[in-house]
């Protein structure tokens, strides 16, 4: 029997084994953590007049130069002078 034979011939047989999948749970955080962060495309003018001054700011590098600053609660992270992203701080651990 020549292989293309077999090739065909495994393929074929797949068709008529059952086929089963496992579906993965993956917990990203509770939908509301960030509820009330700044939103993507706000200034940094705006984050500080609502926010306040963060605890800590974290000078921009790279190119597109990307920015931290630190709150309590989150932290946001701007491309230029604008938020790119905020995310829920983690508590540090022990």
């Amino acid at each position: 029997m020549n292989t293309l034979a077999i090739v065909l011939l495994l393929f074929g047989l797949g068709g008529l084994l059952p086929a089963t999948a496992e579906v993965l749970t993956i917990p990203l955080g509770a939908a509301d953590a960030l509820q009330g962060a700044p939103a993507r495309g706000a200034s940094m003018e705006a984050v500080r007049a609502h926010w306040g001054e963060p605890t800590a700011i974290i000078p921009a590098v790279g190119e597109p130069p990307i920015s931290r600053w630190h709150y309590p609660q989150f932290t946001v992270y701007f491309e230029h002078q604008h938020v790119l992203h905020a995310a829920k701080r983690r508590l540090a651990t022990p």
